[in-house]
């Protein structure tokens, strides 16, 4: 089978950076019309939506013993990071959450070491040092590191990451018997209903009546199906062949595209922020360089 060929995991890893790494720039175009919670609740309703007829051809896949790891990978792995990113994009450009996303493959190490047994070696410890370390870098945003300079909504995306590690370690321990598609459309079953609730205490008068509200609209439409639905197909199938570390190491490449997408829309990244993402990276190699088994 394709996937478990190297080049094509690696491939399905580029492939997947382009997507989330353009997922960033969509947010904040969303966000021109609607409020962090509308738009969330789009992103996961129309993801949702979506991938409905799949979920009820997935459910008599359904089985007890799985509903609750399938409840938890929606609501861990999407549904409140979704909320946490949005509301962390009206305070702070769309290249620094990129970089920061960057911490998922820290998280998903910390997470397995602690509650999975997996096993780890210095050098992975030292990754995560520098994780640390360059994710400090970037909540201070370059500046001395002082408490006036953090920018707390950055807190939003790293507590999201650690959300995406759970997440990434329950179906690589508990779902990898399921398809992709499967994980993916009955997780998202779970969670649809509970967006639109969200969606609708809201108000959703102002932002119809902005201008060019329909541009916005169909950013959070292909956030939602392109960025969320389609891609944790491709993800949680990468998860079920490889490691969950590997998979988590898609945050390699996409602050490339992330950066991409900022400078393009005129956001002011400096070397300092480069320096710091350099850092993530670096310790996301160490902890990626020998094989983990759990």
């Amino acid at each position: 089978m394709a996937w478990q060929k190297h080049w094509f995991q690696y491939a399905v890893l580029l492939f997947l950076a382009l997507i989330w790494g353009s997922s960033f720039i969509l947010m904040k175009v969303g966000l021109r019309s609607f409020n962090s919670q509308q738009a969330a609740s789009l992103r996961i309703f129309l993801a949702s939506f979506a991938l409905l007829p799949y979920s009820i051809q997935n459910l008599r896949a359904l089985k007890k013993k799985d509903m609750k790891y399938l409840i938890l990978a929606g609501f861990l792995g999407n549904f409140i990071p979704a909320y946490l990113f949005m509301k962390a994009e009206t305070r702070i450009d769309s290249a620094i959450a990129g970089m920061l996303n960057s911490m998922t493959p820290v998280f998903t190490l910390i997470i397995g070491l602690i509650f999975m047994g997996i096993r780890t070696w210095w050098a992975q410890l030292v990754g995560v040092f520098l994780g640390f370390m360059g994710a400090l870098g970037l909540i201070s945003s370059g500046e001395n590191l002082a408490l006036a300079n953090i920018n707390s909504y950055a807190f939003l995306i790293i507590i999201a990451t650690t959300f995406y590690g759970i997440n990434i370690n329950i179906v690589k321990t508990h779902l990898t018997h399921l398809r992709g598609v499967q994980i993916t459309s009955l997780s998202f079953l779970f969670i649809g209903p509970a967006a639109l609730l969200v969606l609708l205490t809201t108000d959703l008068s102002a932002p119809l009546q902005s201008q060019g509200w329909i541009w916005h609209f169909s950013a959070l439409a292909i956030l939602g199906v392109v960025g969320s639905a389609f891609a944790m197909l491709i993800m949680n199938s990468l998860i079920r062949y490889t490691s969950a570390v590997f998979a988590s190491s898609v945050t390699y490449i996409i602050p490339v595209f992330a950066i991409m997408w900022g400078l393009l829309d005129g956001e002011d990244i400096s070397w300092m922020h480069l320096i710091f993402m350099a850092t993530i990276l670096a310790g996301v190699y160490l902890i990626n360089r020998r094989k983990i088994t759990n």
